[in-house]
């Protein structure tokens, strides 16, 4: 119950980033950012060989000529964040399925070397797309964190899914090839999809085990309103009272067994990186079509069609499409929900980032978290307990859940 009522609240506050307006002054916004050297960059390569249905990210079915032109783009939209100020050394490539084209992937990523001091890359792919040459062309890159989205080793699932590039043996031998490879090796897999049984995820998490891969992220289903129709047309009925069943094993067969836990979702062998920058930016850029950013409490929109992204970039413009400025109580709750996303709140990093004591400035929010046991806290943190952690998930669930709401209605318009 305390679970559903703290989404319900965190769907309200999702809902307030959903209203946009087309009217802004972006070079004003970017003239506020204090601090331009310090946030991390996130890169949206929106192309796929096949188109999963439960993805509700912005993408289109591989074309090489249209990837060759999207990535000549992506470098003029990088050099204009760099003309105004901005510099970068942490960068997060996703997708879509960044390596699709791997020949222009490498010369933008030698691109981003030539332009910017760089700290570490963290980059998506899919197991289909981890052959011998593709590793060791993404490890002399300098590639510190590779993440393959495998959602699951059984074979009727990944049909389901519209996952059928690879059987789940030909996933578990391409992992077995990549692990050790890269500083970092995460594999993302999907729980609560309709018709998935605990027996079936339990082998899934047996079988990342076996494995000995460094990392794996385990996502909820969070569909936007058009994709739960579409699933619950094709499969069952997307059910959230199963939620909690899925997320006790994740608890009992990964965090209670040894693995670190970096966020609600990510749990890693050690300390590993991890692709979630929201947890330790409160600000970050992103560029690429239907990417977004967050900037001195501005949220931004890329446009996602690929047509008014090359138009915009062609022009010199930027192609922001849509903002939103949020009140100091949304942008503290926003940072608030991702500081507990990622298990911990520090004290004299929220009063630095807001001028005031957070119990000054959250007192209420704090006290029901605390009487519902989600969260202790000590002089210099709050922390999340472990009984708190699926609530922290539910929470983070509803507020993407929103964010792909966006992203349906900009995909829909083709704004």
């Amino acid at each position: 119950m305390i679970a559903q009522l703290a989404g319900l609240v965190t769907r309200w506050e999702g809902k307030k980033f959903l209203k946009l307006k087309h009217d802004f002054n972006l070079e004003q916004i970017f003239s506020s950012v204090i601090d331009k050297k310090g946030m991390p960059l996130y890169i949206h390569i929106p192309f796929c060989r096949k188109l999963c249905p439960f993805c509700c990210f912005n993408r289109y079915l591989f074309k090489e000529d249209l990837a060759r032109n999207y990535f000549l783009y992506l470098k003029k939209e990088l050099d204009m964040y760099l003309e105004r100020g901005f510099s970068f050394s942490s960068f997060y490539i996703g997708g879509g399925t960044p390596t699709v084209l791997m020949d222009e992937l490498m010369n933008f990523i030698n691109y981003i070397y030539q332009k910017c001091n760089v700290n570490e890359i963290s980059l998506e792919t899919t197991p289909s797309e981890l052959t011998d040459d593709n590793i060791r062309r993404l490890k002399e890159a300098g590639i510190k964190r590779l993440s393959a989205g495998v959602q699951s080793f059984n074979d009727e699932y990944l049909k389901a899914m519209g996952r059928t590039l690879c059987t789940a043996e030909e996933i578990k031998s391409r992992l077995m090839r990549t692990q050790g490879q890269f500083t970092t090796l995460n594999i993302d897999l999907i729980f609560n999809f309709p018709f998935q049984n605990l027996i079936n995820f339990r082998k899934d998490i047996e079988t990342f085990k076996a494995l000995g891969i460094d990392q794996v992220t385990f996502y909820p289903l969070m569909p936007s309103p058009h994709k739960k129709d579409a699933l619950e047309k094709k499969f069952n009925k997307v059910d959230f009272s199963r939620e909690k069943q899925f997320y006790d094993v994740i608890l009992d067969e990964v965090f209670h067994s040894g693995y670190v836990a970096s966020t609600v979702w990510c749990f890693s062998t050690r300390n590993q990186m991890i692709d979630e920058y929201i947890v330790d930016s409160a600000d970050y850029a992103a560029i690429g079509s239907g990417s977004v950013s967050l900037m001195n409490e501005n949220f931004l929109v890329n446009t996602f069609s690929l047509g008014n992204y090359a138009k915009m970039l062609s022009s010199g413009s930027f192609p922001v499409i849509l903002s939103r400025t949020l009140t100091k109580k949304e942008y503290m709750r926003y940072y608030f929900l991702t500081k507990l996303f990622g298990l911990k709140v520090n004290k004299k990093a929220f009063s630095q980032q807001f001028g005031s004591q957070i119990h000054d400035l959250l007192e209420a929010e704090l006290a029901v978290l605390k009487i519902a046991g989600i969260v202790r806290e000590t002089d210099s943190e709050i922390t999340v307990t472990p009984g708190g952690m699926f609530t922290v998930s539910v929470m983070m669930r509803e507020f993407f859940a929103s964010l792909n709401t966006l992203r349906e209605i900009c995909i829909e318009k083709q704004m």
